[in-house]
């Protein structure tokens, strides 16, 4: 006789190494909510991390996925979850788990129903958590070997700080990202620092809604949108302001409707960040399928944890590279 199909989930705590701080504020683990979906003999997993900037708490998203167990059960699929719960990390988990489950039943891989005949490693950014200007230096000395620093920024003197960096880390490409946290008063003058010092791309600079300056700046590095970017409907407006767009699983609300994401991004002629919430190689396995092919790669989480998942992604250096079959898809 078959087993029912049944969905469980568990709260893991990731310790960070240190302490990870962006302009909203610090955390010293990785909370995270892991979805197992089991049928049968077959076992599917995906990683969500609550999105506190969206409101979510662990709590609140243990409840959403609780709501849909019932549905989980009776066989409800990837597109039927689309019309189950709101885009964030509670369908993110439940996305990735049912991609994980096909792939365990042998229907295909991942990276075969993506299209991907051989996934290749990544150049991953490596995060500077925000600091003073002395301590971001030191920062940016020990990982300076590495290909892309991204800088987290959202000061009253972030030009500091992008000098610190800069100075300390002279060959490595730089993003960075303000969280949200310049204003119309000072972003011309940190976009002419930036400029000066060589960054690639600034990440959120403008609180979402609050970006309508944007047409009318001139800058020689890419924008790119994150909290103004948070669905597929979201894009066609960020056109004319933005160069770019982050896409997050966590975010977006799963691979299934990520994908799709990506294909209207391009459409539209932005360029793509694939980034990620800090969480496990579990979290990352998804996003590294979804990178393929993009412009800039942000999937560095695991690298600032204190211990990582078993088992776990491999990172080489710069380089992330694609899940084996036994950690995702």
């Amino acid at each position: 006789m078959d087993l029912p199909r049944y969905l469980d989930t568990t709260i893991q705590h990731f310790p960070i190494a240190g302490e990870f701080r962006i302009s909203r504020g610090s955390k010293t683990s990785a909370d995270v909510i892991i979805c197992t979906i089991r049928d049968g003999e077959y076992v599917g997993r995906g990683e969500c991390v609550p999105y506190k900037r969206y409101g979510e708490t662990l709590e609140s998203v243990e409840k959403e996925i609780a709501g849909v167990s019932a549905a989980i059960a009776e066989g409800a699929t990837r597109t039927e979850l689309i019309g189950l719960l709101h885009a964030g990390a509670a369908r993110n988990a439940l996305d990735c788990a049912l991609w994980d489950l096909e792939a365990k039943q042998g229907v295909q891989s991942v990276a075969a129903a993506l299209g991907l005949t051989a996934p290749q490693p990544l150049t991953t950014a490596y995060t500077l958590s925000l600091d003073t200007p002395e301590a971001m230096a030191r920062q940016a000395a020990q990982y300076a070997h590495r290909a892309l620093l991204k800088i987290k920024m959202g000061t009253e003197d972030d030009e500091s700080r992008i000098r610190a960096v800069h100075a300390a880390a002279p060959n490595a490409v730089l993003i960075l990202d303000a969280n949200e946290g310049w204003t119309e008063a000072n972003i011309r003058h940190h976009l002419q620092i930036s400029s000066e010092c060589g960054v690639a791309l600034v990440e959120q600079p403008l609180p979402a809604g609050q970006d309508a300056i944007l047409a009318e700046i001139d800058h020689p590095m890419l924008i790119c949108a994150d909290e103004s970017a948070h669905v597929t409907a979201d894009l066609a407006g960020l056109v004319g302001r933005y160069d770019a767009v982050n896409i997050k699983l966590d975010k977006s609300g799963g691979l299934t409707v990520a994908v799709a994401m990506k294909h209207e991004a391009e459409r539209l002629g932005l360029s793509i960040m694939v980034g990620c919430m800090v969480g496990s190689s579990l979290a990352m396995a998804p996003a590294v399928l979804l990178a393929q092919g993009v412009q800039f790669v942000d999937l560095d989480g695991p690298l600032l944890l204190a211990r990582d998942c078993e088992p776990a992604l491999t990172y080489r250096d710069s380089l992330v590279y694609p899940p084996e079959r036994a950690l995702w898809g």
